[in-house]
């Protein structure tokens, strides 16, 4: 389906901001619509020892033989790894969080200049629309715009990586992130008064390529689910954490893997991360990339475009990875 020439991939129920309903200085319950029993418990994991990978990325560009191999186990082993050495200033990461912050500090009525359509999935409460980003303060579009190029730089640079570490054509990495769908989430996790009742984010993998998360604050909120446990990523300041999407996990026939992770709340204070996703355009199609088919290689994927493959993915409830089962052959 098409609106105005953009592509309509679904829509969300519109829900209370739970930004304000923290503000309430007598909430000392959580409301029962926000009650998951669903969901697996939150359980401290302080003593295990395991982290997601660290990657470097100026050694890996360089060619570092160790770094790749450490890249290339991140990828297939865990889908998630932490990015240092990534060229970003931190400058520029400062002004991000600050133009973050100070948007998240605006009076309600002046957020919502920046709606979610019916029918659509962008605007205030999900994605932001491109559109709407001539409409905001200045110097958060100034920063958001610098940060958005600087990240599709690094894209690039990783799935370039990952196609050399598997061997496969560049030119199909090329072909089908260079010009590409970038799109941006804010996420924030106000104080919770009873945070084992609750989950910031249900479990699942993401339906894009890439995806690359910065974490406004050390306060730990993330957990990625590895060998049937929960594992608490420990942000390190400044650092990007990146995980491989579902996209990502059909182009490379399952070689590098999505992996289920999710956002848990605290009762100390409020936690706000900004991810950034790219894939390929709407209308691209894509499968198992052809490089790495052949010499007994089959396909494990149906072949789909970006836009089918986000309609279904939105079509259902949110959890785990259940509808990248549906293409998987």
């Amino acid at each position: 389906m098409e609106k105005g020439g953009a592509v309509l991939l679904g829509g969300s129920l519109p829900v209370p901001s739970v930004q304000e309903l923290a503000k309430k200085e007598q909430l000392k319950v959580v409301p029962s619509r926000y009650v998951r029993t669903d969901q697996e418990p939150i359980i401290s994991d302080s003593k295990t020892p395991l982290q997601i990978p660290v990657i470097d990325l100026e050694r890996l560009v360089a060619g570092d033989s160790e770094m790749a191999k450490k890249f290339d186990s991140a990828c297939r082993e865990w889908g998630f790894f932490q990015l240092t050495n990534h060229g970003v200033r931190n400058e520029l990461l400062d002004k991000m969080i600050k133009a973050t912050q100070e948007f998240f500090k605006m009076p309600l009525e002046e957020k919502k200049k920046f709606p979610q359509e019916a029918g659509d999935l962008e605007g205030y409460g999900q994605l932001l629309k491109a559109y709407l980003f001539n409409k905001l303060p200045i110097d958060y579009r100034l920063a958001l715009e610098a940060y958005s190029a600087e990240l599709k730089s690094i894209s690039m640079k990783l799935v370039n990586s990952m196609a050399k570490c598997l061997k496969m054509d560049p030119q199909e990495m090329k072909d089908l992130f260079e010009d590409s769908y970038q799109t941006v989430r804010t996420n924030y996790y106000p104080p919770c008064p009873e945070p084992d009742k609750v989950i910031g984010l249900a479990a699942h993998s993401d339906a894009v390529g890439l995806t690359i998360l910065l974490q406004l604050s050390e306060m730990a909120g993330l957990q990625v689910r590895k060998d049937g446990s929960w594992i608490t990523v420990k942000p390190y300041p400044y650092a990007f954490v990146v995980n491989i999407g579902d996209i990502l996990e059909i182009i490379t026939n399952g070689n590098y893997r999505s992996i289920e992770h999710r956002a848990i709340c605290n009762s100390v204070e409020e936690r706000i991360s900004i991810a950034t996703f790219l894939s390929p355009l709407m209308d691209c199609e894509f499968g198992p990339a052809p490089s790495l088919l052949g010499n007994g290689a089959r396909a494990q994927f149906l072949r789909t475009t970006t836009a089918n493959y986000y309609r279904g993915v939105y079509a259902r409830e949110l959890g785990g990875k259940s509808y990248l089962e549906t293409v998987r052959l």
